[in-house]
């Protein structure tokens, strides 16, 4: 059988590495320990391989999942083999924490290593008017995996004030804690306003990763 489907850029790229992207919008993961995932982005694996749903894990997260309706799902991968994740055809990439905290947009966060600690914070001032924003924070030592619909950008929040999008926002700097920034008016609603009436507000020393995109809209139940 010949096709260019068969060419040694589509097949499976071996590496000694736990973490491989096998493409950049396909990440490979080899089990030993578990990992943590958000629930649909397995796409294959082999071996043989476990999957459970994940839960909060104490009755504090419990009542935060519960009272922020985050949208994370998550299962635990067990067994021997490897899984591919992958979601949306979105670019990926990994970071190591070695010690650090990354704050995580849910709908940007892919996978991570069960040695990672995690809870749901909420971002102050945001009302109703501003979805109520609820984020992961995830820190420890271990690898996580994010995507990004198209390739991310860091802005340094150190210089100056940045402003971005909740939508765009993929992660940040867990020592950053942003506020909302609202330039809405009632003349403004009255006329339709912008569709960008708010922004997520950061400054100090610190980073943002923004994706080039607002991301599919999320619609919250209840």
């Amino acid at each position: 059988m010949r096709s260019e489907l068969f060419a040694q850029d589509n097949f499976e790229r071996q590496s000694q590495e736990r973490w491989t992207l096998q493409s950049p919008r396909m990440l490979r993961v080899g089990l030993g320990p578990d990992v943590i995932a958000t629930k649909g982005s397995m796409v294959a694996y082999q071996g043989r391989m476990g999957f459970r749903h994940e839960g909060a894990g104490s009755i504090g997260k419990l009542m935060k999942k519960v009272l922020s309706n985050e949208d994370a799902p998550m299962m635990r991968v067990s067994g021997e083999g490897e899984v591919f994740f992958a979601r949306q055809a979105r670019s990926v990439f990994t970071v190591l924490l070695e010690g650090e905290g990354m704050t995580v947009n849910s709908s940007s966060l892919l996978a991570f290593e069960d040695s990672l600690s995690w809870d749901i914070r909420r971002v102050g001032g945001a009302g109703l008017m501003a979805g109520g924003l609820f984020n992961l924070e995830l820190s420890g030592h271990g690898m996580l995996a994010l995507c990004s619909d198209g390739a991310p950008m860091i802005l340094d929040c150190a210089s100056q004030p940045t402003y971005v999008d909740p939508q765009a926002a993929v992660a940040w700097s867990s020592n950053l804690v942003p506020g909302i920034q609202n330039d809405v008016s009632m003349g403004s609603l009255l006329r339709g306003g912008s569709g960008e009436s708010f922004q997520l507000a950061f400054s100090g020393p610190g980073f943002v990763v923004v994706q080039p995109s607002e991301g599919v809209p999320v619609v919250r139940q209840g």
